[in-house]
């Protein structure tokens, strides 16, 4: 029971994290982001954001981690931590080559 709840969590944050980042002004955060996978520990104390842009995240962690407090009902809000993925960027380089392959 406990874990249909803490993946209803989950995907609860990444739901407001895509809503948080369309409204971001910050000029270092260019180009669109995409939210790869969400970790959130077990605990809720730490949530884990892989995500295919990293530019102006960080900096930007205190006012996602406020905004997340106020939209979700939550004990304790988790600190956010932000991982650079290129598993999308990675995936098209393949598509590419097969591409080139089947030419």
């Amino acid at each position: 029971m406990a874990s249909h709840r803490h993946d209803r969590l989950t995907e609860d944050i990444r739901r407001e994290l895509t809503d948080i980042f369309r409204m971001l002004k910050d000029p270092r955060i260019t180009g669109m982001i995409s939210i790869v996978k969400v970790d959130l520990s077990g605990d809720q104390s730490y949530c884990k954001v892989y995500i295919s842009s990293l530019d102006g995240l960080k900096s930007a962690a205190g006012f996602i981690r406020r905004e997340i407090g106020s939209r979700l009902k939550m004990r304790r809000t988790p600190e956010f931590h932000f991982i650079s993925d290129d598993s999308i960027e990675y995936s098209a380089d393949i598509a590419r080559i097969l591409y080139d392959l089947d030419k």
